[in-house]
Order: C-alpha cells, then structure tokens, then sequence
C-alpha cells in the first residue's frame, strides 16, 4: 500500500513517502518557514522524487494531536484535501503515539511529553506488550510541568520533545532517552496509519479533525468574558 504521510506537530513538520512498512522518501520541512508555506511544496518534490503522481497513493496518515494549534490545522487540512481530491483513504494518528513508536522495541514502559506552552505539558504514558504493539494512546492529557515532575517515578524512562525545555528540572530523576528519538517523524506516522486502517481505523477525509486536547485561546477568552457577564 502506497502511504503519504504528514507530521506537523511542532514548528516545522514533516512528510514522508511509504510502500507499505518499506520508507520510501522523508524530508524534513524548513523549520525557518511556517508549515503552511512548505507541506505543499514538500508533498509535491516528494511525490515527484519518487516517480508517484498523486492518484497512485492510497492512504494519508496524518498526525492529528496534541500539537501545535497551527501545525495541526495545516496537517490535518492537507490530509483532508489530498484524500479528498484523489480519492484514497485517510487515518489519523496520535502525536505522543507516533513519538513513542520510535523508541528501542525492548523499552516496555516510558512516557512521552510534548511542550503545550503556559509552563505545561501532553503527557502519555505508554507500554509495549511482547508482540511489539504500543497502549497507552488513551492516557494522553495535559497537565502543568511541575506537577508532572513532582509525581514522575523515580528512574522512569522519558523521551519527547518536551525535553528540550525540561530535561533540567528532572534531573537525575528519570532515564532519557537519546536526543535523536526525542521528536516525531512523518515515517512514524505512515507506519502506525497502516497499523490503523488494518485494524479498521479508516476515516472518511471529512472526518478527519485536530485533536488538541486543550482550549484555543479564543475559546479561553471567550470563556473567560462569558464568566465575567455572569459576575456582573
């Protein structure tokens, strides 16, 4: 199955090409560029590189949350249209999920963190069972970075982007992860969306939505002078 697959959880992104669990192609996108102007451009050199045109993929996975609030609407978006356009099937794929699945096959038990700004964190906390699947995708939630440290067990292995700004506060804590698996790549996500629609989590390119796991900040604000009406 010929896959495309977008990650544009952080500041940059990437995408990648996939035949199956074979890597076809990946790029990175130019991080001193916003995702909007480079994924489009990206999907094209990438598809030309590979001699594909674009009636000849048959799944886009996309990284659909936690993430950044742009990058995610960009991705998922993209996903949608693509599929949309030339017909083949969509499937989206949790953020901490598609960090996870680059961490060594014989660590069972880690977390994941992801910076979500405001002095917090995504967390996930995931498994790996003897066959090789990961769980854990369900405990993906948001919390404050002191609190999560304070609860951290003693020797836990972490491994996420999140790290970058808060490896310092743990420590001798936990057990980090190298630095080069810290952060998610479009190929993780190609890999778990065959995973996916195998397992029946093919989704109409319609239905495919951001999952941010957290307010936007107009929804804040809107709460926050709805509150102070009802004050009044």
């Amino acid at each position: 199955m010929r896959i495309l697959a977008i990650e544009t959880i952080e500041t940059a992104g990437s995408v990648a090409l996939l035949d199956g669990q074979h890597l076809v192609a990946e790029t990175r996108l130019d991080a001193s560029r916003r995702s909007a102007r480079t994924l489009a451009p990206g999907i094209h050199d990438l598809l030309f590189g590979a001699g594909w045109t674009p009636r000849e993929v048959e799944l886009v996975a996309v990284a659909t949350g936690p993430g950044s609030f742009t990058g995610l609407r960009i991705g998922v978006t993209t996903a949608k249209s693509f599929a949309y356009a030339t017909g083949c099937g969509a499937v989206g794929v949790n953020s901490l999920l598609a960090i996870a699945e680059r961490m060594p096959a014989a660590t069972a038990a880690f977390h994941v963190v992801l910076d979500a700004q405001r002095n917090e964190l995504f967390v996930g906390d995931f498994t790996r069972a003897a066959d090789g699947r990961l769980s854990g995708e369900e405990t993906t939630r948001i919390v404050t970075a002191e609190a999560w440290i304070a609860e951290l067990p003693a020797g836990a292995i972490v491994t996420g982007p999140g790290l970058t700004k808060w490896a310092q506060r743990l420590g001798g804590k936990a057990i980090l992860v190298e630095e080069s698996l810290w952060h998610p790549t479009a190929s993780a996500v190609g890999r778990l969306g065959l995973a996916g629609q195998q397992g029946g989590g093919r989704a109409r390119p319609l239905e495919l939505v951001p999952r941010y796991f957290r307010r936007t900040a107009a929804e804040e604000q809107w709460e926050r002078k709805a509150s102070a009406k009802r004050e009044a």
